[in-house]
């Protein structure tokens, strides 16, 4: 699928000091640079050049790097601990060879020997630079943690899983019967429940005996009922009657994150809800630098499949901790994902969805077992994974058509599923169209200067002053705006620390509501918007939002390469829309739905202002949070739904981005500040954009280097 070109920031080391660079400031390092080794940091994707020698915890400092260290890099505290990853990296232009980094040292291997080391970590202050290097910076060595927005929305569902509880009273053995005791199991749960043809694993043979004549031949067992294509399985049995319960998982695995939500299946009751980043990004951001890192490196869809599903069972572990029950009893679950992360999860090489004609190896539902990925949960548990729609919109949408049913709607609505790569629903009872949309990880708070993924600290809202220009926000982990009383004690332990999607977002839609970003994207000088927050950063202009410096805290910067980042991603997402759009034959929708842990956190007014969806009245205009976790909830708490999506996929018809060429037409459209051709008269009802243009008559970098030419 062709994603359109993304300018990448460079960050280049001059004089012992690594800072952002852009355009002639770019040039004028280069020559100082090409012989440093680029280090590339995941999932900030911050990235600069070091001398060789410096260690990985100094680079991390210099570049503002999350990468924790209490011990001063003597080696002892071991919360600097770094992932290298080794091999080919398109997306970065770096290959990684095996000695990029140090060899271990003393210090490490005490530490190794003492307290033990994960296999492949490294310690980021004994590790130093040897080469091009791409280094991931694991949850548990980050300061500010990531907050994963995927919580479980409320939902009424009819409650019907797929593995229920029965309590039979089971024959005593008999000298003139030779029945074996799962026969007679078998015979009470046929005569008492009407379950036919049930089956058991070994485990449950193993251990069945005893507690058959513990419970004195009354038990209580789990069964899951079977499907078309397996028999009903006796999952786990107990003695006498079991006044406990089984669990299910619904997991949203998605390119950044895994988010899982642990299900009481006799109640339905969420029990706990948690998320993880997703491992895969350190081989790269975006789906398709996933797929040309397996493509490059000969075992590289193996690595990918390996970290996913370790990460999977530490996600697993971490909200069966947090629920205090035994991972053991989750004896279902269902999953959800775009078409790249369902053949990493299922082990199969992505290789055919990285060049047309995208074929997925299987669209249709799958069923399997926990042992069959590897998971640590009950050995037998029942795995589902939803269908596919096709090859770039996958089991996530067709869970986001589950949830938000667009299919029985009698109003036209359109679903976007916000995220690294989007995926967008239009339709009704007549008929329901879906594409993908590859957004890139701009949204995510990657490739911005100053940008960083969901965590406290992390700027989330922004307003300016209409009158005075200047600009206030909120932090994650603060009530407060930048203004208020209290503000500063509040975020004492945090600080500022960067700006997230939902704050990018709002930053960027302000700026051209209050006339200091122009239609085209090109930020102006304090003269031309009347704001002294605007300062010349090389041939173009940058806005301060916030300077910790004194405190030796950041400085938040939105610059006009930033202000790109975001115009593409948008106008990725508004032209998938407008495409299904065009094939629907209309020119507006009834209903907008923002889905998606991002979608949940945006607002719909600054969405709307930047263009990122159709024109429609903001009270059309609502959140489903995360709708494909919602999805997988109904599919495991409803048996039957299953079924239903599974015929619903089929009537869903896949339009393709790639092959239609009025995506581009409307892309580059969609570039524009809402856009260039599209009037918004709902938008310009409610908000004013001032008309002017910032055409300096110099040549803009952001853009490729073609010079910006006045709108007519």
């Amino acid at each position: 699928m062709p994603r359109p070109t993304h300018y990448v920031t460079q960050i280049s080391m001059c004089d012992a000091q690594c800072t952002v660079r852009s355009g002639p400031e770019q040039e004028e390092c280069d020559d100082k640079m090409s012989n440093d080794p680029l280090v590339v940091f995941t999932p900030s994707g911050k990235r600069g050049r070091f001398p060789v020698g410096t260690p990985i915890l100094t680079a991390a400092r210099q570049l503002g790097v999350d990468l924790d260290s209490v011990c001063g890099g003597r080696g002892i505290c071991s919360k600097c601990q770094i992932t290298p990853s080794y091999g080919e990296f398109s997306k970065h232009g770096v290959t990684v060879r095996e000695d990029a980094l140090s060899e271990w040292n003393s210090v490490e291997q005490r530490y190794d020997e003492k307290r033990g080391l994960a296999k492949g970590r490294r310690l980021g202050c004994q590790a130093t630079v040897q080469g091009d290097v791409v280094i991931d910076v694991p949850p548990e060595s980050q300061v500010h943690k990531q907050v994963v927005r995927k919580r479980a929305e409320a939902r009424e569902i009819v409650l019907d899983p797929s593995t229920k509880l029965f309590y039979v009273e089971v024959n005593e053995p008999d000298m003139h019967d030779p029945s074996g005791d799962l026969e007679r199991l078998r015979s009470a749960l046929e005569s008492q429940w009407d379950l036919t043809d049930v089956t058991a694993d070994l485990h449950i043979l193993q251990t069945m005996q005893p507690i058959l004549r513990k419970g004195d031949w009354k038990v209580t067992v789990a069964v899951h009922l079977g499907d078309r294509e397996n028999r009903p399985r006796i999952m786990n049995i107990w003695p006498g009657y079991y006044e406990g319960t089984v669990y299910g998982l619904a997991v949203d695995l998605g390119s950044t994150t895994i988010a899982a939500h642990l299900c009481d299946l006799q109640t339905g009751e969420v029990l706990a809800s948690s998320g993880v980043m997703n491992p895969q990004i350190r081989f790269g951001e975006d789906l398709m630098s996933r797929v040309s890192y397996s493509m490059m490196n000969a075992k590289g869809a193996e690595e990918m499949t390996r970290a996913v599903r370790e990460g999977m069972c530490g996600l697993f572990t971490q909200i069966a901790t947090e629920a205090e029950i035994d991972k053991a009893l989750i004896v279902d679950a269902v999953f959800v994902c775009n078409p790249v992360m369902h053949h990493l999860l299922l082990g199969i090489d992505p290789f055919e969805l990285g060049q047309a004609p995208f074929a997925l190896a299987t669209n249709g539902a799958l069923r399997l077992r926990g042992d069959d990925l590897d998971l640590n949960i009950h050995p037998s548990a029942r795995i589902y994974l939803l269908p596919c729609i096709a090859g770039h919109v996958g089991a996530d949408a067709a869970a986001v058509a589950l949830s938000e049913a667009p299919d029985k709607s009698n109003e036209l609505v359109l679903v976007v599923d916000v995220g690294t790569n989007a995926e967008i629903l239009l339709g009704n009872r007549e008929k329901v169209l879906a594409c993908s949309s590859p957004t890139g990880p701009a949204f995510e708070g990657a490739q911005i200067s100053s940008g960083q993924r969901a965590a406290p600290g992390a700027i989330e809202r922004v307003e300016i002053d209409p009158a005075t220009k200047e600009p206030r926000f909120k932090v994650i982990g603060s009530d407060l705006w930048s203004d208020e009383d209290g503000f500063a004690e509040m975020i004492a332990t945090t600080g500022v620390t960067g700006i997230c999607g939902s704050g990018i977002i709002e930053m960027v839609a302000e700026m051209r509501i209050h006339g200091i970003v122009d239609a085209p994207g090109l930020i102006g000088s304090p003269e031309q918007t009347g704001s002294n927050h605007c300062f010349q950063d090389g041939r173009t202009y940058s806005y301060l939002l916030y300077d910790g410096s004194a405190d030796g805290g950041p400085k938040i910067t939105i610059t006009n390469r930033d202000i790109r980042e975001i115009q593409m991603a948008k106008a990725a997402l508004y032209s998938g829309a407008r495409l299904l759009m065009d094939k629907f034959g209309v020119d507006s929708v009834d209903r907008v739905v923002l889905a998606g842990a991002f979608g949940a956190h945006i607002s719909t007014k600054h969405a709307m202002v930047l263009g990122m969806i159709p024109d429609a009245p903001l009270d059309k205009v609502t959140s489903a949070g995360n709708a494909a976790g919602t999805g997988a909830r109904i599919a495991l708490l409803n048996t039957a739904a299953r079924a239903e999506i599974e015929a619903t996929v089929q009537a869903i018809h896949k339009i393709e981005t790639a092959i239609e060429p009025r995506f581009q037409e409307h892309f580059v459209n969609a570039s524009a500040i809402p856009n260039a051709v599209e009037p918004f008269p709902i938008l310009r009802s409610l908000v004013t954009l001032p008309e002017e243009t910032f055409n300096t008559g110099t040549t803009d970098t952001s853009c490729g280097g073609r010079r910006r030419r006045r709108r007519a």
